[in-house]
């Protein structure tokens, strides 16, 4: 491995295991019925799993809630995904009335279907445990449970897609392009609606798909379909309309050398729809959230919308 890749891997490591502001955490073995931010765990497969989690201060043990299952990348946290989103998932739970929980992956990964030999983990038997851990114990509206996540988190949240969409409403990947492999496998057992946010200049999520880099050199990551090609594999799968309706969004920072194009694919079966946000410029960076590496790294991050916000949004429009 070449000192430059050291470099980044070591970059990497440190971003994601940033930490909150002390005192913002109470530590818990398992959830309670308790507002704000703590943390719990539970025991899957012979191993404690942690997690994050936050709960509104109007929630109230009569009246359902969704859930919102928030992925960190490779390399990441629980914390860590809180503080590249500047915790503002949560400030939007508390105005819009959800729970969101951040949960852990095994040394700092997820085990999303790519290469078992990166991970082992039983992380879509975690993730359904966990799901009816929280139904169980708090007021979750069951048919308004979705998953987002970025890179190593996004190829996770569409694996919920394929494997848990019995528990899964609609999914929003950031940093992220289909695998060839999975190209001929069902995006899912019933229509589910995806929101991708990807930028054309992440230098790890190549927009022309292709072979996606390992820095480490321990393992290889396969080939990627395009992003135009992966989109035309989602609307196939929902049936959605084959022409899309674009809106060029506002240039709200002219200096941060985005702009966003958002493509709506409409009209697909049981209500679906499929959305792109193509950050023209963009890299491996959550939009509106914390530029974690220089540009020269992992690219920009666009100022031009929020992604939190934009993702709630669509969110909110499906149900299972």
């Amino acid at each position: 491995m070449s000192s430059i890749n050291k470099l980044i891997l070591l970059a990497l490591s440190l971003v994601f295991i940033a930490v909150l502001p002390t005192g913002c955490m109470n530590r818990a073995s398992t959830i309670t019925d308790i507002r704000g931010d703590r943390t719990g765990s539970i025991i899957w497969d012979g191993v404690p799993r942690t997690y994050l989690i936050h709960i509104p201060p109007n929630y109230e043990k009569t009246k359902s809630m969704p859930l919102l299952i928030v992925f960190h990348g490779g390399a990441g946290t629980a914390e860590g995904m809180v503080k590249l989103t500047l915790g503002s998932l949560n400030v939007l739970a508390d105005k819009e009335g959800f729970i969101v929980v951040y949960p852990d992956g095994i040394d700092k990964k997820w085990n999303d279907g790519r290469d078992e030999q990166y991970s082992k983990a039983d992380d879509v038997g975690y993730i359904s445990a966990l799901i009816k851990q929280l139904t169980q114990t708090l007021n979750i509206d069951s048919a308004r449970v979705y998953a987002t996540g970025i890179s190593n988190g996004a190829h996770m949240c569409m694996r919920l897609a394929r494997e848990l969409s019995g528990q899964i409403a609609a999914v929003a990947p950031v940093a992220y392009s289909m695998p060839e492999r999975f190209a001929s496998v069902p995006v899912s057992t019933n229509p589910i609606s995806v929101l991708v946010i990807t930028g054309t200049k992440d230098p790890f999520i190549p927009w022309e798909g292709g072979e996606t880099p390992d820095f480490q050199g321990e393992r290889r990551l396969g080939t990627i379909l395009s992003v135009p090609k992966t989109v035309s594999v989602l609307i196939a799968h929902n049936q959605c309309a084959l022409t899309p309706a674009i809106t060029i969004e506002p240039d709200k920072d002219s200096q941060d050398g985005t702009r966003v194009r958002r493509e709506d694919y409409k009209e697909g079966s049981q209500g679906t729809e499929v959305i792109l946000y193509v950050i023209e410029g963009g890299g491996h960076t959550w939009p509106g959230g914390w530029q974690y590496l220089p540009p020269g790294i992992v690219g920009r991050t666009c100022r031009d919308i929020d992604a939190n916000e934009v993702i709630w949004s669509f969110f909110q429009k499906h149900s299972r």
